[in-house]
């Protein structure tokens, strides 16, 4: 009998293999038994096979002491051997044939490990992460369509019911989102105006048509310029505001607080914001017309001698009143888009810093993306409408 190590004797017998098991198969010995379970040729994936393979007959009289690492370690050595050998006679005592079978029945019923993966190519990641992207937008215009439905079945429900309306908060609102915005919007559209004034006077003195300049600054600010920059710059202000103020309020634990009370938080949160925003951002988009305007005809004044009177006048005369109401007309649709991703994206924080100010970040980026698709999506139905 040839013997591998102190705890395993093999002799061969015709197409018979005898192994004789001895000594202590213990947590203690782990090592030296692990050195008989490293004559297992290797193998490329899959389940381990036992190191011996045809017939064999098991000896286990000699088995001094046995726990789990070592019932292991016989069945990689054994395997499907072993469990045969425990259903013929044995002088094994019964505890132990029962810890080799419950130790034999968790390897059979674990999972199988898994296969080394390949890493995957520079394009095949790419595709990954557009895919991933594209599965993100996905999910998110399905939770921003979800909400949208909720506000409105709320509006429906309140609208008729006076004494539910939270009018103080709605006040309140409209002051810090409409009336603190009016220096910022006012000063930013003046200076756009003065631009684009400047660059049109520029470049329309080159075919002798210096005076269209008046009809490029109204035009462009009446339709376009006046609500895109007043609902970007709201985006960017009070959407993150709107998250970060529900985001705090769900971080502390008020809003469990409010349901606790029987209080509804869509209707105490984020209607007041709703409404607060559809004033304020049409009012805001009046400033913004006007002293955008109000910028164009200080450059004419200053540039091209077109005295103010003269450019309100030749306004009034070319540019349609349709122009102005089509501006106006996008207003409330874009104040309803910030004020619900805003909120949205508040009742999405989960109880930390960082996730407040990850979900403000992303208020901001999907109000304006927003923004900017829905006015492209306008202005190609307007032009196509002909109005």
């Amino acid at each position: 009998m040839t013997a591998l190590n102190e705890f395993l004797h093999v002799r061969s017998g015709g197409q018979t293999l005898f192994v004789q098991v001895a000594g202590s198969w213990t947590l203690e010995h782990y090592e030296k038994l692990a050195q008989i379970r490293n004559l297992q040729l290797e193998t490329k994936g899959g389940p381990p096979a036992p190191v011996f393979t045809g017939p064999i007959e098991i000896d286990l009289s000699n088995l001094k002491d046995l726990d789990t690492a070592g019932a292991q370690r016989l069945y990689e050595l054994l395997g499907p051997a072993l469990e045969t050998s425990l259903e013929s006679p044995t002088t094994l005592p019964s505890e132990r044939i029962a810890l080799i079978r419950t130790v034999i029945n968790a390897i059979k019923q674990a999972p199988a490990p898994e296969r080394a993966m390949n890493p995957p190519s520079s394009m095949l990641e790419i595709l990954g992460r557009m895919g991933q992207a594209v599965a993100e937008a996905g999910k998110q215009a399905w939770l921003l369509l979800g909400f949208i439905g909720l506000t409105l079945q709320a509006l429906s429900y309140n609208v008729f019911r006076p004494r539910r309306w939270r009018l103080t908060s709605v006040v309140w609102h409209i002051e810090q989102t409409g009336f603190n915005a009016v220096p910022i919007i006012a000063l930013l559209t003046f200076m756009v105006g003065a631009v684009v004034a400047f660059l049109g006077a520029t470049i329309l003195k080159g075919f002798g048509a210096s005076i269209y300049t008046i009809n490029l600054v109204a035009f462009s600010f009446l339709r376009e310029f006046a609500v895109l920059l007043t609902a970007i710059l709201m985006a960017g202000r009070t959407a993150s505001a709107f998250t970060a103020q529900i985001g705090s309020m769900k971080s502390n634990e008020e809003l469990d607080a409010l349901r606790m009370t029987g209080l509804n938080p869509i209707e105490l949160l984020v209607l007041p914001r709703i409404l607060a925003l559809l004033v304020a951002l049409p009012l805001l988009t009046f400033v913004g017309m006007v002293s955008g305007i109000a910028g164009g005809m200080m450059v004419c004044a200053l540039s091209m001698d077109i005295s103010p009177s003269m450019f309100l006048t030749i306004m009034n005369r070319d540019i349609d009143l349709r122009h102005f109401l089509l501006g106006m007309a996008k207003a409330p649709f874009f104040a309803y888009l910030i004020a619900i991703i805003g909120c949205l994206e508040g009742l999405k924080v989960k109880g930390s810093a960082q996730s407040i100010g990850q979900h403000t970040t992303s208020a901001v980026v999907q109000s304006i993306f927003v923004v900017i698709l829905v006015d492209a999506l306008a202005a190609i139905f307007f032009m196509e409408m002909g109005w």
